[in-house]
């Protein structure tokens, strides 16, 4: 069995302790905050505290706090020697704190506190200084379900950025869609299969090969009738940069 605590109370926080409840292998032995209201919802569960001098003795620590909070709290944490680790997609694991034993334990996913989760769709980026941390950190991960990776510091900040590329820019042309479809009076509901298509053709094609659209065909007629539906100025800038994009990615045209 591996005893855990968790330090943080954001969304990765808390999938990861509702995640980890539900395993036989992992134990969480208490739950961190410096405010402790906002874990409070759980005395009756686990153990929880806002007070560092008070940490139960784990094999595991988990720091989900955010980016700029990590290195200072691994400093406080009265403590050394034991495996501490953050979830962070961009922290170095050199920002842990040198009297501990160090590691990264990143969930590649988008979270949040009301949507239902499940792991087996979360990979889980492992880094980790030791051979026998690492394999700790991947039994951790195997017990929730999730696929593992070996990943660095670098590789770990790429797939980052590019996970930002994939949810959270993909996620505002959404809200965009939203918008022009609620301006007219059309359905944006009417839009979601096509959304879960185009998220389903990825699997197995290439995004270069999949892409389809006025711009990839040069469709001039087309994308000069849209560019002219476009009412809202910071729609249209979207739309011809985005255009433009597709267009040098598919030798129609320089950026």
């Amino acid at each position: 069995m591996i005893s855990v605590v968790i330090l943080g109370a954001g969304n990765v926080a808390t999938h990861l302790y509702k995640a980890f409840k539900t395993t036989e292998n992992v134990n969480i032995l208490q739950w961190y905050n410096r405010s402790i209201e906002a874990i409070s919802s759980f005395k009756n569960e686990v153990d929880i505290t806002d007070n560092l001098s008070q940490l139960a003795k784990a094999d595991v620590y988990i720091v989900s706090v955010s980016d700029d909070a990590v290195k200072g709290l691994t400093k406080k944490l009265p403590f050394e020697n034991r495996l501490v680790v953050h979830t962070s997609g961009t922290v170095k694991i050199s920002d842990i704190d040198k009297k501990h034993r160090k590691g990264v334990f990143y969930p590649l996913q988008s979270f949040s506190k009301s949507a239902k989760l499940d792991f087996a769709n979360v990979p889980i980026c492992i880094e980790a200084i030791t051979s026998e941390d690492y394999h700790l950190l991947k039994d951790m991960a195997i017990a929730i379900g999730s696929p593992t990776k070996k990943v660095n510091t670098d590789q770990r900040k790429v797939l980052h950025l590019a996970a930002v590329f994939v949810n959270n820019f993909t996620n505002q042309l959404y809200r965009v869609a939203h918008e022009i479809t609620e301006s007219e009076g059309a359905e944006f509901d009417l839009l979601k299969p096509l959304i879960l298509e185009t998220a389903k053709k990825v699997q197995d094609l290439s995004p270069y090969m999949a892409q389809t659209g006025p711009a990839k065909r040069d469709d001039k007629k087309t994308l000069d009738k849209h560019t002219k539906l476009l009412t809202n100025p910071h729609h249209k800038d979207i739309y011809d940069l985005l255009t433009k994009s597709i267009q040098h990615t598919h030798g129609r045209k320089k950026l």
